[in-house]
């Protein structure tokens, strides 16, 4: 057996058997110790922010002997493997040495980096040899432990925040799905922003054999209340989906729950939809809410018309048309990209009064699609441009989700070797 595959065996070993007794804290030090079974005298993980800035080293305490700075996504070779996907190799603090940098990929969520100093004949080994599949495997674990361990303690979520989150916020990141799931059949990628202040706006999706969910929610107001509102309607949204209840009876469940909840004075516009992952079939209901831009070839070819009913939650006649839905039908090609999003997003201020506008947005979209970026980093940059047109301070809640069938682009979601020195 080739010792490249005996190393990871042992690294992996390592780590598996000694997280089981250990908490979060305890994480950084076996990261380290079950890494020098493949031949690296420091790692560390490198995990990302919210907001997809920085990514921030997860040491053991500030008093750790592990000294490391909070680094760009946008400016450093570090931020590139995180962006892309990639495997890369950097110049070491020490002649001879490199360091690695491996993406941390939970399924296809990115968590961050995995960061390794390696010597000699380990970097040539990383780069071309056998020891690069090790350590992506390795990488792989640790992002899973890292994952499943955050369950059980608040020292990775306080990690990955750069401000105080309020209350409302809170509730919310709570409730929301990973932000990126991909398969064969279907890619789905979700952002969220304010990060720390988001209330009313919210997402949700399930991808089960043979069909994909998504849901999309833009409440009233903002604080608490409009979080308990975002609250109420995704738990009444999950529950028809888990009852087997189809597009129509679920939205029906969603007005009632809210009726019940806050007796008509609370409401969200909302977008419900589902794919068909066999046949590329996608329907959808629409609740005032902005319709689906469908996207074929780096293109937009239509948006996504049906007509809307009123908002969910407001007191409507019984014989009132605006209590009625209509579903929305539209066959997809492989390789096709639906959006949905929150009126946050067209609908931002420059601080000269300029929309960031739909035109924006869709050329956005276009220009990062046709440079081959899988749905998860396109999405992190439509939300950068998004609050640069801001200055950094949205005015309103900014969600969206990212729908792709039979994706040409999954594979980028995985680690790629750049084998560039």
């Amino acid at each position: 057996m080739p010792e490249s595959v005996t190393a990871g065996y042992r690294a992996m070993s390592s780590l598996l058997r000694r997280s089981h007794l250990a908490a979060q804290h305890h994480l950084p030090a076996i990261i380290a110790s079950a890494a020098g079974e493949l031949g690296a005298r420091e790692a560390t993980a490198f995990l990302v922010d919210l907001q997809q800035t920085y990514l921030i080293p997860f040491v053991a305490s500030p008093a750790s002997s592990v000294t490391a700075e909070s680094l760009s996504v946008q400016s450093t070779v570090a931020g590139r493997a995180y962006q892309h996907g990639e495997v890369l190799v950097q110049a070491g603090d020490t002649v001879g040495a490199a360091r690695l940098w491996t993406p941390l990929l939970d399924g296809t969520e990115r968590l961050g980096v995995l960061m390794m100093v390696l010597d000699g004949t380990a970097v040539d080994e990383a780069v071309s040899g056998g020891l690069r599949e090790a350590i992506e495997r390795f990488a792989g674990l640790v992002a899973e432990i890292l994952t499943s361990k955050s369950a059980y303690g608040d020292e990775i979520v306080r990690l990955r925040r750069r401000a105080q989150m309020g209350l409302a916020a809170e509730l919310q990141w709570s409730l929301l799905p990973p932000l990126t799931f991909a398969c064969r059949d279907v890619t789905v990628a979700g952002a969220l922003e304010p990060a720390y202040r988001v209330a009313g706006d919210t997402l949700d999706y399930a991808v089960d054999a043979g069909v994909a969910r998504t849901g999309v929610f833009d409440g009233m107001g903002h604080g608490l209340r409009s979080s308990q509102l975002a609250t109420v309607a995704v738990a009444a949204y999950r529950n028809g989906r888990r009852t087997g209840a189809g597009l129509l009876e679920t939205a029906q469940s969603i007005d009632d729950a809210l009726m019940e909840a806050f007796g008509g004075a609370a409401l969200t516009t909302c977008v419900l939809s589902e794919l068909d992952t066999d046949t590329g079939t996608f329907t959808w209901v629409n609740a005032g809410h902005p319709p689906p831009l469908l996207l074929r070839h780096e293109r937009v070819v239509k948006t996504l018309e049906c007509r809307p009913r009123a908002p969910l939650g407001i007191a409507l006649p019984e014989d009132s048309p605006a209590r009625h839905f209509t579903v929305g039908r539209e066959q997809l090609e492989p390789g096709d990209r639906v959006l949905l999003y929150t009126d946050g997003v067209t609908d931002a201020r420059s601080p000269d009064g300029e929309f960031f506008g739909e035109a924006r947005l869709t050329d956005l979209l276009i220009r990062n699609f046709a440079a081959r970026l899988p749905g998860p980093e396109t999405m992190r940059r439509v939300v950068r441009s998004l609050l640069d047109h801001q200055q950094g301070q949205l005015a309103d809640d900014a969600t969206m989700v990212l729908i792709e069938w039979r994706p040409g682009t999954a594979e980028k979601l995985l680690p790629e070797d750049d084998g560039a020195p």
